[in-house]
């Protein structure tokens, strides 16, 4: 027989995933300043395998305007160049033989809109994933009454429920709110 604690765990455990991965998308998405997390995403070939920019140069933001990354190894230029190139960044770096450079551009408003709506998306997508962990969990109660679970405990554990997923609703809310913000600040 299942019990309240153990069901509103594992709904507060999904739902902690969601938030999770809101953050990692959020992140991704660029606001008009250099951040080393947008190339977090982007992976180089190196010497046969596929890994992480920072696996194989040190990446660094020298002001609010610019990446910068310094292959260890010379023979990586082409490679971590390429890679920029093909990734979603939308950003063409250059190269003076020692470090390579990505310019931030500042934002246009019509980029700043389409930014916003991509992270409202990104907060629907994860506020779908925190219902769809509630629902679950009811789903588990509802059959716990029928094993044996008495219903004035699985209607508590409901109302618990329903807090919980409250909470996780205003972190993204709260979450998205603090990224539109960025994004509009010109």
């Amino acid at each position: 027989m299942t019990d309240v604690k153990t069901c509103l765990e594992e709904a507060q455990e999904k739902m902690d995933m969601a938030i999770m991965y809101l953050e990692e998308s959020l992140a991704h998405i660029r606001a008009g300043k250099a951040s080393t997390r947008l190339i977090d995403g982007i992976r180089v070939d190196s010497y046969g395998s596929m890994v992480p920019i920072n696996n194989v140069a040190a990446v660094s933001t020298p002001d609010a305007r610019s990446i910068a990354i310094k292959p260890w190894d010379k023979n990586m230029f082409r490679a971590i160049e390429k890679a920029i190139i093909d990734s979603d960044l939308g950003i063409t770096p250059e190269n003076n033989g020692e470090i390579i450079r990505i310019g931030i551009p500042p934002l246009t408003e019509e980029r700043r809109k389409q930014l916003a709506k991509q992270c409202k998306s990104e907060g629907e997508t994860a506020k779908v994933s925190v219902r769809n962990a509630r629902r679950d969990a009811i789903d588990i109660l509802k059959k716990a009454v029928k094993d044996g679970m008495p219903e004035d405990e699985q209607k508590n554990g409901e109302e618990k429920l329903q807090k919980v997923h409250d909470k996780y609703i205003k972190k993204i809310d709260d979450l998205l709110a603090e990224k539109d913000k960025e994004i509009m600040t010109v």
